[in-house]
């Protein structure tokens, strides 16, 4: 259990929050949400002792094993990825490491025997025996592919070693299991096997997360960050987010209610000022006002940008086919064979499954940044469209100020209309003078979305838009597009996302497309789609859950 007292933290003039009192006990799991730079990634710091703070007391029961996923992708190049995942248990992987040191010497005395016997039973008290086989199912579970279960760390992308440091964090039932972003970098498959992993868990699971499908499926908690302080709830997100829109309306409430009653002491005030026999309950009601009005009103940090996209022309009953549509990599690598495709002028089509880069390839074969090995495209007379790729960078490469930069996109050139867009994409004052150059991934992402509502596009296609982005942003790009009267086409690794905008699923597989006019979550429970899906990798050496 961890017990955190009166604990506040600050940096510089501002508090990120104050007097926290809060219990983390065994068997649940704590979701930690807020705003972009409310303080979750620091909370979580702050518990793991890594950063400190200001006031207030952290305690732990004596004698627990906290694990923390860690960030740092590079910590263990120089160890192989069996041994990263057993340092998450430290106890063990010093045995096992003490244990081969001795049956690895060549003069092998009698109290090297005495010592190895030792060794050998403390290794099979902490499950040493069974440990290669559950660091292989982890990581399995987590879509490390086999072939890299026996591999250096340095010799993974950092798509993979995120899968790597998360089953270290898990390995060996921590007593107290902190997770900073755990989905991140993880498909359908590998995020519901985590989701499967902490159901079952027994302990004290603190977990930050930008996913809402996750955080309603595995929290029993959720710790919200936000006027400063961080407050309790009992239940999953969307529980809070129903308590905490009744909140909101009981403040709008107390706050016109407050505003009424400042307006009726102003008249009174000016009324009878002058009044010689009013001038003493004037007096009394010039002290209520000022109390009033010095009240300072708790301001919340979360901030949701505007997104609204509008076709400049509605769409035509022809909106794109393709045909036989074939493209392999300058490597060898066939992405696509033979795809065929019609799209409708009502579709909202989620592209799902593991060839996450056959998707891509599609979405840039489709809006032109790639040629096909084969195949044709062929988009309709009245179609525009506009894209997001997974890979913005290329865009920021320059010295332009984030206002000269969207400028470039905007149909109106006035400076106080490119200004007034970007401040209701959170880019107000001089934030809109920023280089974009130096923009966060999460400022990148608005940004672009920026440039995709400047358009006027009837047709969007988006490769992972949510990337980056907060929830705030999240829940405001998802309510756009179910809104949006055009078509989109997108991938996303974000269940809920997917399941509230699209009314098409299409899963690209290595034996087979699986094309279905049905939301997200009747495809997931679809008998036939499952039998498909299980024809269709049946060949291709990938383990798959055939309910994603």
């Amino acid at each position: 259990m961890i017990s955190v007292s009166d604990v506040s933290l600050k940096f510089g003039e501002r508090t990120l929050f104050k007097d926290v009192n809060l219990k983390f006990t065994p068997g649940n799991c704590y979701g930690i949400i807020g705003a972009n730079g409310a303080g979750k990634s620091t909370f979580l710091k702050v518990l793991d002792g890594e950063q400190e703070h200001d006031s207030g007391q952290i305690s732990i029961t004596p004698g627990e094993r906290m694990a923390v996923l860690r960030q740092d992708h590079f910590a263990f190049d120089e160890y192989s990825v069996k041994d990263t995942v057993m340092m998450g248990f430290p106890k063990l992987y010093e045995c096992s490491k003490a244990r081969d040191e001795i049956y690895a010497k060549e003069d092998f005395t009698e109290e090297d025997g005495i010592r190895s016997a030792e060794l050998e039973g403390e290794f099979s008290e902490l499950g040493g025996w069974e440990a290669e086989n559950q660091i292989e199912q982890m990581l399995s579970g987590l879509g490390l592919e086999e072939e890299y279960h026996d591999s250096m760390m340095n010799e993974l992308d950092e798509s993979r070693k995120v899968r790597v440091l998360l089953a270290q964090a898990l390995f060996g039932t921590p007593d107290i299991l902190l997770l900073d972003e755990p989905t991140n970098g993880l498909d359908l498959e590998s995020i519901q096997w985590l989701e499967d992993f902490l159901m079952e868990f027994p302990n004290t699971v603190i977990v930050v997360s930008h996913d809402r499908h996750f955080l309603n499926t595995v929290c029993t908690y959720i710790c919200d960050i936000d006027y400063g302080k961080i407050s309790l709830f009992t239940g999953n997100y969307d529980f809070w987010y129903q308590m905490s829109q009744i909140m909101q309306r009981q403040a709008k409430d107390q706050q016109k209610k407050r505003e009424d009653k400042m307006k009726d002491l102003k008249e009174f005030i000016l009324r009878f000022a002058s009044n010689a026999a009013k001038s003493k309950q004037a007096t009394s009601r010039k002290k209520i006002y000022d109390k009033l009005a010095l009240e300072e009103l708790p301001v919340t940090s979360r901030k949701f940008p505007y997104v609204n996209f509008k076709p400049d022309r509605e769409i035509g009953n022809n909106v794109l086919r393709v045909e036989k549509l074939n493209y392999t990599t300058p490597e060898g690598v066939q992405l696509l064979k033979d795809f065929s495709l019609t799209v409708n002028r009502t579709d909202k089509i989620a592209f799902v499954g593991l060839e996450h880069k056959s998707k891509s390839a599609f979405f840039d074969i489709i809006a032109g940044v790639l040629k096909p090995t084969s195949g044709e495209v062929y988009w309709g007379q009245t179609v525009t469209n506009t894209y997001m790729g997974i890979d913005n960078s290329s865009y920021f490469n320059n010295d332009l100020n984030i206002t000269d930069w969207l400028r470039q996109y905007s149909p109106e050139q006035d400076d106080a209309y490119v200004r007034g867009f970007l401040g209701r994409m959170l880019f107000s004052g001089d934030e809109s003078l920023k280089p974009v150059k130096v923009l966060s991934g999460g400022e990148k992402v608005r940004c672009m979305l920026s440039k995709l509502m400047l358009s006027g596009a009837n047709v969007v296609i988006l490769d992972e838009p949510t990337n980056h982005l907060d929830l705030e942003a999240i829940t405001s790009l998802n309510d756009g597009l179910v809104q949006f009267p055009g078509v989109v086409l997108f991938n996303s690794h974000d269940h809920e996302f997917i399941s509230s905008i699209a009314n098409r699923i299409i899963e690209i597989t290595p034996g087979g497309v699986i094309d279905r006019m049905m939301p997200f979550d009747e495809y997931l429970k679809d008998e036939q789609v499952k039998q498909l899906r299980e024809d269709y990798y049946k060949d291709s050496g990938k383990k798959i859950k055939f309910n994603i």
